[in-house]
């Protein structure tokens, strides 16, 4: 019997409500599997900075998918995640599979943890998602034809979240990704001149790219009532993470699929015919 056979095994999925972890929970319930979401507003809850919620939500889990928000480069990241696995192998947990970020060092830390754990484990290690264009910080810019932010003409590859959760899910259901890091990004780099661009074309109007100074966005982010944590995350990787350090390509979600990544130019086209950035009436 393989791994994947088993539907009886609980997958407890850390972040369950979030870009990636609800099509992760969202794909294995389609196959049959038994998911627990992970969540401050789920039954049983999960919160990180509660360990106490931890064990009822882990209780019966034999598999994890762990995303660790906003960022696993936030301070204290590291000793949350030393202290899940711990609980996790005390509680019977068998699989581990870790969303981590690329060029990050803090992100990198977390994955030895995970590696050094005595557990089945993969490492799904991401470039930035092309869902922030539509679920998360920068929609309202696309929204308004603007895109400003510090980036210059730095490269990305882009990657999509649908192909980082059936990255995820396969690691979470098949024994042969197990002890694997997955570095995953998109089919191409693009500089956000180029997003902006992709993201015109879908949706039949102008959305420009306009370089704006590293620190009077994070003054105007902060002053816009974002969350501290979001402020301190996109400072991070806008000023660290974005640097050219992760502008190469990588064979990620092809070895782990043995298909091609989604390109951004077809997520664009689909979330603009589904009406992702029409302005609110």
């Amino acid at each position: 019997m393989t791994y994947q056979s088993n539907a009886e095994q609980l997958t407890l999925v850390i972040g369950g409500t979030g870009k990636t972890g609800a099509r992760v929970a969202e794909r294995l319930t389609a196959m049959g599997r038994k998911v627990r979401i992970g969540s401050r507003s789920s039954a049983p809850a999960f919160d990180w900075d509660r360990e106490a919620t931890w064990e009822a939500a882990l209780e019966g889990v034999s598999s994890i998918y762990i995303t660790y928000s906003p960022d696993l480069a936030m301070p204290g990241a590291t000793d949350a995640i030393k202290a899940l696995v711990w609980r996790a192998r005390l509680e019977g947990v068998t699989r581990l599979v870790l969303l981590s970020g690329r060029g990050e060092t803090e992100a990198q830390a977390c994955e030895e943890v995970v590696q050094e754990s005595g557990l089945e484990w993969t490492i799904v290690r991401a470039s930035w998602f092309n869902q922030n264009f539509s679920e998360g910080a920068f929609i309202e810019m696309v929204r308004s034809g603007t895109i400003t932010l510090p980036a210059g003409d730095t490269p990305e590859p882009f990657v999509d979240t649908d192909d980082i959760a059936d990255v995820a899910v396969a690691a979470l259901t098949e024994d042969r990704h197990i002890g694997e890091v997955y570095e995953v990004t998109g089919p191409r780099l693009m500089t956000l001149a180029d997003v902006a661009a992709d993201l015109s074309a879908a949706t039949g109007r102008s959305i420009d790219f306009v370089d704006v100074p590293h620190e009077a966005f994070v003054d105007s982010l902060a002053g816009s009532g974002a969350p501290d944590d979001v402020v301190w995350m996109l400072d991070y990787l806008f000023s660290t993470v974005l640097d050219g350090r992760n502008a190469y390509l990588t064979d990620g979600v092809e070895r782990a699929l043995g298909r091609k990544p989604r390109d951004f130019a077809d997520y664009a086209r689909q979330l603009a015919a589904n009406g992702a950035w029409r302005a609110a009436a």
